[in-house]
């Protein structure tokens, strides 16, 4: 329990350190060890927009499948070389192991947004997102 209190404390404070200073706070919300597929668990991260707000370019764990679904307000995304496209509330996209998410900001300059990324992700990866180069 106190092993996955910390890397949950330790993964959150990994997450925000990497997309705070873009006007994007971020949670670690859920983190739950997969008991039918050892060494797997989910993640869920919280990702708060405010009006305007981005995220810098990232990738995440190679090991990390993830849904993302928008709660609130409208997300701009664009993943590798794809096409930026907005996701609504109520939308959702999946991003593979070894994507780049190039774009992912508000597409609205004067309402908050709020979206939850859910990551099925190898139980030791303590960084969710770093800044791409």
């Amino acid at each position: 329990m106190i092993k996955t209190l910390l890397c949950a404390a330790l993964t959150s404070a990994s997450v925000t350190a990497a997309m705070a200073n873009d006007a994007a706070s971020v949670k670690l919300v859920y983190d739950q060890a997969l008991p039918n597929v050892p060494g797997k668990s989910m993640k869920a991260v919280l990702v708060e927009y405010a009006p305007g707000g981005t995220s810098p370019a990232h990738t995440h764990p190679k090991s990390a499948f993830i849904y993302a679904t928008v709660l609130q307000g409208a997300i701009r995304s664009q993943v590798n070389d794809g096409p930026v496209k907005t996701y609504r509330a109520g939308e959702s996209f999946s991003e593979f192991p070894g994507d780049r998410h190039a774009v992912s900001e508000n597409a609205s300059k004067t309402e908050g947004a709020r979206l939850l990324a859910i990551f099925v992700v190898d139980t030791s990866e303590t960084e969710l997102t770093t800044n791409a180069k």
